[in-house]
């Protein structure tokens, strides 16, 4: 009988206390969210992914019907050369500018996380500050014996 109720006090703790009560759901909150946050990395990555699929097959169709269109009626697809190079100069710069935005965008959230990062390493130490001004604010009132 007493190694039964060893078992159960060592897999199931009592809390009583309000804030071990606290804790422990938070814990459990926390290692929830920690195993189904990849999932949803990896269903919005793919959803990107099929988006961005969709988008160029869509315009690849696009053109091929409007390419045939003008084949078969006749009509005349050659660029002036001056449009041609317009075409091309505006494209590298589309390009360019989202490498660039892509490269801010990364800098800024890599930037977060070292942020955050730092935060979290410190937590302790906040805490710690904030456990020794409680401490000072209740020393006057704090029974000696």
């Amino acid at each position: 009988m007493s190694t039964q109720k060893s078992t159960q006090t060592s897999t199931q703790t009592p809390t009583t206390d309000v804030y071990s009560m606290y804790k422990q759901n938070v814990q459990k909150y926390f290692e929830n969210i920690s195993k189904i946050t990849p999932q949803y990395f990896q269903a919005i990555t793919h959803l990107q992914e099929e988006c961005l699929k969709a988008c160029e097959k869509t315009i690849n169709a696009s053109v091929s019907v409007h390419q045939e269109f003008a084949r078969k009626t006749g009509i005349s697809t050659e660029i002036p050369s001056a449009a041609k190079t317009a075409i091309i100069d505006t494209n590298k710069q589309i390009v360019q500018a989202s490498t660039v935005q892509n490269q801010f965008v990364k800098t800024t959230i890599d930037t977060a996380v070292q942020n955050i990062q730092a935060y979290n390493e410190n937590v302790s130490a906040f805490a710690d500050l904030n456990k020794n001004i409680v401490q000072s604010w209740t020393n006057p009132f704090t029974l000696k014996n």
